[in-house]
């Protein structure tokens, strides 16, 4: 019982730091990658064009975040599920299925609020 209240004071800790460092949004480009399904992603999982991912370089797997195009105001949630995008000025990679919800294909700028974190998965 001891541990469970370990981890769970850990993780709330964590969070509020999360959350503290991203008070504010972020802005930048973001853009779709990969359309094969299949491959391996940077948090173990494999990579589903469906689904409601994103790649990013530092948030932690499993952190939900808005992803809102400046441009049209649409937005969704994704999940960080692996690094990237690795060109500058581009602050979030995101799935097809995502960019759809988005209404883009290939960049478009937008502003990213981080939600919380949730499991890896």
């Amino acid at each position: 019982m001891k541990s469970v209240r370990i981890v769970a004071t850990l993780a709330c800790c964590c969070l509020a730091q999360l959350t503290h460092a991203w008070a504010e949004t972020q802005a930048g480009d973001a853009s779709v990658y990969s359309t094969e399904t299949g491959s391996g992603t940077a948090n173990g999982g494999k990579w589903n064009a469906e689904g409601l991912t994103a790649a990013h370089r530092t948030l932690p797997f499993g952190t939900k975040v808005r992803v809102t195009n400046t441009s049209n105001g649409h937005s969704v949630i994704v999940t960080i599920n692996d690094r990237g995008p690795f060109v500058q000025g581009r602050v979030i990679d995101v799935s097809p299925a995502a960019a759809r919800e988005l209404g883009f294909s290939g960049i478009t700028r937008v502003t990213l609020e981080v939600l919380g974190v949730s499991s890896v998965n």
